[in-house]
């Protein structure tokens, strides 16, 4: 193992001796369950762990604190995300309801689009959702928003080179 990868685990080990228990409180308070804030405390640590190195930590628990941070968000955001999509399904006929499967696969999409999405500024965000969920031309979306053609061309090509730099 090189030296800088020992290092770096060592590190992490003295992270999670030294602020576990207080990222772990820290994350239940916020979020009110015991076991959500365990899971993203393992998770944080896990984030940190497969970092290629760690900064210089002044403040550790800040450091935590903001990856933990950005972990909630996204849980909350997928738990939105499928409430609102459980929600469409039950105002379908029951004959027409997906699999269980088919419903992992449309929610793991619906989270992928989401994080394309999420991180589009607005007006790009807005001309691609126009575009592709209501089917307006470029000429409509330009008269909605406000702005010219040649500006909507550019912000549906963004969103589209974004989707394309998402792919696996």
């Amino acid at each position: 193992m090189p030296a800088t990868s020992f290092d770096t685990h060592a590190e992490v080990n003295s992270l999670y001796r030294n602020h576990s228990r207080w990222l772990q409180n820290w994350l239940r308070m916020k979020l009110g369950n015991a076991c959500d804030a365990a899971d993203l405390m393992q998770d944080t640590f896990l984030r940190v762990l497969t970092r290629d190195s760690l900064p210089e930590l002044r403040n550790p628990r800040a450091f935590l604190g903001t990856v933990a941070h950005g972990l909630m968000v996204n849980l909350l955001r997928r738990r939105d995300l499928e409430a609102a999509y459980l929600e469409a399904l039950a105002c379908r006929n029951e004959a027409h309801a997906p699999s269980p499967e088919a419903r992992a696969l449309a929610l793991e999409a619906l989270v992928e689009i989401d994080t394309m999405l999420t991180g589009l500024p607005p007006k790009v965000r807005e001309a691609f959702l126009l575009s592709q969920l209501e089917g307006l031309a470029h000429a409509e979306i330009a008269a909605r928003m406000d702005v010219s053609v040649s500006s909507v061309r550019q912000y549906i090509g963004r969103a589209m080179q974004n989707c394309l730099l998402m792919q696996p």
